[in-house]
């Protein structure tokens, strides 16, 4: 039985019900974890909850997996890639009593790219309304759209009417001339394709794909952050993701393709020992900072092969935290100026998040802090309840994100003809524009 799309279309997710409990699965699939969450989706009232979120998150299902398959993101054995998503789907299910049919999934592979789109739609000084406002989103959507990439969010960043910029929402107001600037953020389809199909494998469909920078930044940053301008620095196994939020909106996105592994990697040859050797010796003793003494500490280094005779070699620590820093300076170096590229660097200001689980290691803060030139702080996920203590790190963010995803989807527009039917009927699409030539003629 397929499961598979047409290549045209990405899935589309269902509006929230703001009337009834909703059970929502979600899929991150990193370079050195996969984790399925199933959640409890509650509606209450706004200000019992974080700005921007509408229903209360309750985790009642959680499974997670070493990652097999994956590299910098992009699938390398798609039969691996399908089995860790078997077994962290089956612990999930399992732990929640509920079989999970679609799923909402991360995407880091793909070279995501921001681009800023900008259109414009004569009113004749009626009143904008929700079609107005649909059919200048849905304009600058599609200038966004191309045969070899897939659009995963369109968002608003800001309107203009008659010339006047920085209208958060004209909706009702009149004038002669109303604008839009969307934030495109698109994919390459092909490894969005095998993605799908990798879970289309394990007999799921897959509701809907959140770029993974997107979602770590749903996750990590506080409201305020969000609002004042931040930036959201995921730091994970295979690759680092950037996210610039501005008035509470994903304004820009990038991903770089280096991560925690990489260190392990470099461990791994400058000591030459096993990777899970080096992962442990990094995880104990790697540091991004210089620390006292680090040259007279020595370590045991296990031998890299099987002969019992093989004695372990023995180096100072300070060995370690220098393969550590070369390696940790280069990919901080690299973000900050991804960041002065983007044009957004005023914008972010003097904040930085950092989350993920490369996050984690000793003096990395504190390193970003110099190299940034930012205050810094690790960023956990915030506002679930019924997370275990182990998953409220860093590492589950992008997680925590994706089922926090639902909430703000409908803030996104995808253009006319990209999700089948709910794009035909809803604001702005075929049906709709249909129904309001009927009602301006008649």
């Amino acid at each position: 039985m397929s499961f598979f799309r047409p290549s045209s279309v990405l899935p589309r997710l269902k509006p929230l019900s703001n009337k009834r409990v909703s059970i929502v699965t979600v899929l991150d699939i990193g370079s050195s974890k996969v984790v399925c969450m199933i959640g409890r989706l509650t509606p209450v009232e706004g200000s019992e909850l974080l700005a921007g979120r509408t229903h209360r998150i309750e985790i009642i299902g959680l499974g997670h997996q070493k990652s097999r398959g994956l590299k910098a993101g992009v699938i390398s054995d798609m039969d691996a890639v399908e089995s860790s998503v078997r077994l962290a789907v089956d612990a999930a299910e399992r732990m929640a009593g509920v079989t999970a049919e679609s799923l909402i999934v991360n995407v880091t592979a793909g070279r995501l790219k921001s681009e800023i789109h900008s259109s414009s739609v004569n009113l004749g000084g009626h009143e904008i309304a929700a079609g107005d406002l649909a059919r200048v989103v849905n304009a600058a959507t599609r200038l966004g759209q191309g045969s070899e990439r897939a659009i995963l969010h369109s968002l608003p960043s800001s309107y203009t009417l008659d010339g006047e910029r920085g209208i958060a929402d004209p909706a009702g107001m009149y004038g002669d001339v109303l604008g839009v600037d969307m934030h495109v953020l698109s994919a390459d389809r092909a490894p969005l394709k095998n993605l799908e199909l990798s879970i289309n494998r394990a007999h799921l469909t897959v509701e809907a794909m959140v770029a993974t920078p997107y979602a770590s930044g749903l996750a990590a940053l506080v409201s305020d952050e969000a609002e004042m301008g931040c930036a959201a620095i995921d730091m994970g196994g295979g690759t680092t993701t950037i996210s610039v939020f501005v008035e509470g909106k994903l304004v820009h996105a990038d991903a770089i393709a280096l991560g925690g592994h990489h260190v392990t990697m470099d461990l791994a040859r400058g000591l030459s020992t096993r990777l899970d050797d080096a992962e442990r010796i990094k995880v104990v003793h790697g540091s991004a900072l210089p620390q006292a003494g680090e040259d007279r500490d020595v370590i045991s280094i296990p031998p890299i092969g099987e002969d019992e005779r093989d004695l372990p070699t023995h180096v100072p620590r300070g060995l370690v935290s220098r393969i550590v820093r070369a390696r940790v300076e280069e990919t901080l170096e690299m973000l900050r100026d991804r960041i002065q590229q983007s044009g957004y660097s005023a914008l972010v200001g003097k904040r930085i998040v950092l989350t993920g689980g490369a996050s984690q290691l000793t003096g990395l803060s504190e390193s970003a802090r110099r190299i940034l030139a930012r205050n810094v702080r690790i960023g956990r996920p915030l506002g679930v309840s019924g997370l275990p203590a182990a998953a409220k790190g860093p590492a589950f963010s992008t997680a925590v994100g994706l089922m926090i995803y639902p909430q703000v989807a409908h803030l996104e527009s995808h253009g006319a003809g990209e999700g089948g039917f709910a794009a035909m009927a809803g604001a702005g699409g075929r049906l709709s524009r249909m129904g309001q030539w009927l009602k301006e003629s008649f």
